[in-house]
């Protein structure tokens, strides 16, 4: 055998050529039957190169794709989310608008701008949602602008990627740690006059300083992966990604956040000539290609190299030369193959100098033109163009691919990026909703907000945009198959909140029906003290739920025709009463039957949890005219009607406890047996019963995201003259 000394095999891991458990049976003399007992040693030194990240090889997974099948072999890095706002476009289709313009109708301002906070990333930084991020009015004060705008776009793009809710748990690390995502940010210097007025020690006033913030970030978004911070320079976006993917190559985190902010002086306007004032704001989800593949993930472009050096005293050009072609050469691609070069020029006649962002605006652009296929005007032209795919010598057509650079500047590094449109696969239908008689049951709608005014915002934002009047047909298969899509999503992508709402509809029609007539009742109530004048009638009825029949009636539990009489009373040590007890049934297993963690299902069967709440209950009880009855009269309204509770006062986990295996497995048959009824009723009594419904693959569906009411903190806390801004 060869023999090699340790400095070698430590290069060798570090430039990427062996992995980490090679390197580890090397330095031990361990030699497992792998390749890195037979790889070729050699104890020449590496020559210097700029640092490039490179894919590992696709690695065997456990899911398969949402198609079925095999998982696909893919190399790359997926971004599965991007949310940004820049001068004169309040996010992406905007911005996309404000570029193809090619510098023209600057003062255009688009239909979702907030009203008096302008169309730019930066017009409206002195507004924030602090309600809305659990953040009193002072804590969110003394931020930093940057970190206000940060927290707001992350959030948003780990939306937009329907990882808020269940799905985020499953982005785990090597170790099997849930939520792991990095964090990576990139920001112009922040301002020290927030930290400045706060007490010596306030904790919030180190909110904003320098490294803190990815952990600041992290804590308040409640992710468990690595991060970093980059400041200043055109280029640290493209450098904050470049650690991101490192990050991932070392299993450190199954998917990783970079954002950037950069917030010049002046009006956030564009400016044709590159000159000051541009601002812009916006982050990237990232996770390896084949894992977004296989967990039905939308893939906007492949991150497929990066390369990240500083000059030296090398010329700026040199340097990003050189950069290019270590970028290109580590995903074995030609300066051919590649058909659109965003720079930092580019970029500028769109948003003006960004600083920190002007790489996040560069990818921004060159992902919408992969998405669309159509190449922007560049500097001087007039129009945009369609972009043909390249084809090789043989005929063959290839993907279309980008490079995104941005040259250094005093005391900053170059960046390049090298991305690629995603694989090219077969329209992805809608999963399908049940059929038969489960069809007519309907679909459970579950959303969730921080207030009643969040929750009434977010369901406006959903019918309008993803359910409009004129565009629903009623009662029809695609409507159906929407409506199952749509209702999965939001309990698996969106985070879990403490004032919900519940609505079982058949069709799309019906269910934007009812979400628009619950956002016009709850803003024709006014003041959330009245919402006690609606009780009964699917309305917010103080702190504890909903009164009347079958609705809640306190913190604790509900009241009513077949309600539950208290938290306390029908569930023993974390377990529950019957749930066709609380219909009113009466003629199913009882408190003895059920109660109790231990009692319920002896050493966890689910068996016998299928039998209470499976397809055989199901029968039992009865036909489907009943099952309507009891999501109808007997929970408080008529189907299609929307049922909503307040649980911000609610003490203690609740009816039941949700960590248990056995209350998992309980929640699970009853999603198996579409108990409906049952399941809104929990959930309105305060139980997570979303994490439970995971059986089956399908695609991600895209939804908007949560509507953010956004106040002046010079007058957060205080009564609002005008009300809040939702975003």
């Amino acid at each position: 055998m060869q023999t090699v000394d340790h400095k070698d095999i430590l290069t060798r891991f570090k430039n990427g050529d062996l992995g980490r458990e090679q390197a580890a049976a090397l330095l031990t003399g361990a030699h497992p039957d792998s390749e890195a007992r037979h790889a070729p040693l050699t104890t020449a030194v590496a020559p210097p190169r700029a640092a490039v990240s490179q894919p590992p090889p696709a690695r065997a997974l456990t899911t398969a794709p949402a198609g079925g099948g095999p998982p696909l072999p893919a190399d790359g890095y997926a971004i599965t989310a991007l949310h940004g706002r820049f001068p004169d476009a309040d996010g992406l289709d905007a911005f996309w608008h404000t570029a193809v313009l090619g510098g023209r109708d600057a003062g255009r301002r688009t239909s979702g701008s907030p009203a008096g906070a302008g169309a730019g990333a930066g017009a409206g930084a002195g507004d924030f949602d602090a309600v809305f991020f659990g953040l009193t009015p002072q804590d969110a004060a003394l931020m930093d602008p940057q970190e206000r705008l940060l927290l707001e776009v992350l959030w948003q793009t780990l939306e937009t990627a329907g990882c808020t809710g269940a799905r985020l748990d499953t982005l785990t690390a090597a170790d099997g740690e849930p939520r792991a995502v990095g964090v990576y940010v990139a920001h112009d210097p922040l301002g020290r006059a927030a930290v400045a007025q706060a007490p010596a020690g306030d904790a919030p006033a180190a909110a904003g300083a320098g490294v803190t913030l990815p952990a600041r970030l992290s804590t308040l978004l409640d992710l468990r992966g690595p991060g970093h911070c980059v400041g200043g320079g055109g280029a640290a976006f493209l450098v904050a990604l470049h650690q991101a993917l490192s990050a991932l190559r070392a299993g450190e985190c199954g998917a990783a956040l970079v954002g950037a902010v950069g917030l010049q002086p002046g009006p956030a306007r564009r400016h044709p000539q590159g000159a000051e004032g541009g601002q812009g704001v916006g982050a990237v989800l990232l996770r390896p290609l084949a894992a977004a593949l296989a967990a039905g993930d939308t893939v906007h472009a492949v991150v497929r190299a990066t390369a990240v050096a500083h000059p030296g005293r090398r010329a700026r050009e040199a340097a990003a030369d050189r950069l290019a072609r270590r970028a290109l050469a580590a995903a074995g691609v030609t300066a051919a193959g590649v058909g659109l070069r965003e720079t930092e020029t580019t970029v500028a006649a769109t948003t003006g100098d960004t600083g920190a962002a002007t790489g996040l605006a560069a990818l921004v652009r060159a992902v919408l033109q992969l998405r669309h296929g159509t190449l922007l005007p560049a500097p001087g032209d007039s129009s945009a163009a369609p972009w043909a795919r390249p084809h090789d010598q043989s005929g063959r057509e290839l993907p279309r691919r980008a490079t995104v650079a941005v040259r250094p500047t005093a005391g900053s590094p170059a960046a390049h990026v090298l991305l690629e449109e995603p694989p090219r696969r077969g329209p992805e239908p809608i999963a399908a909703g049940p059929a038969g008689p489960a069809a007519a049951s309907g679909e459970l709608v579950l959303l969730s907000a921080p207030t009643p005014e969040h929750l009434a915002a977010t369901a406006r934002r959903l019918a309008d945009r993803v359910l409009p009047a004129d565009a629903v047909e009623h009662g029809t298969q695609d409507g159906r198959r929407l409506l199952a899509a749509l209702a999965r999503e939001l309990r698996l992508g969106r985070a879990v909140r403490d004032c919900r709402l519940a609505v079982v509809a058949r069709d799309t029609g019906e269910l934007g029906a009812a979400l628009r007539a619950f956002a016009e009742d709850q803003a024709g109530a006014g003041d959330q003290d009245r919402a006690g004048d609606r009780a009964g009638a699917g309305g917010l009825a103080g702190a504890g739920g909903l009164d009347g029949a079958g609705g809640l009636a306190g913190a604790g539990g509900l009241d009513g025709a077949g309600g539950l009489a208290g938290a306390g009373d029908r569930a023993g040590a974390g377990g529950l009463d019957g749930a066709e007890d609380r219909d009113g049934a009466g003629d199913r297993a009882g408190a003895g039957d059920r109660a109790g963690a231990g009692d319920r299902d002896g050493a966890g069967d689910g068996d016998r949890a299928e039998d209470r709440a499976g397809a055989g209950d199901q029968d039992r009880a009865g036909d489907q005219d009943r099952a309507d009855d009891r999501a109808g009269a007997g929970a408080g309204g008529a189907r299609g009607s929307v049922r909503c509770a307040d649980l911000r006062g609610a003490q203690g986990p609740g009816v039941l406890f949700g960590e248990l295996p056995e209350t998992r497995a309980y929640l699970a048959a009853l999603w198996r047996g579409r108990r409906l009824d049952a399941l809104a009723r929990l959930w309105l009594a305060g139980v997570d019963v979303s994490a439970a419904d995971t059986a089956g693959a399908a695609p991600v569906l895209a939804l908007p995201t949560s509507a953010l009411l956004r106040r002046p903190l010079r007058e957060a806390g205080c009564p609002a003259t005008d009300g809040p801004t939702p975003s």
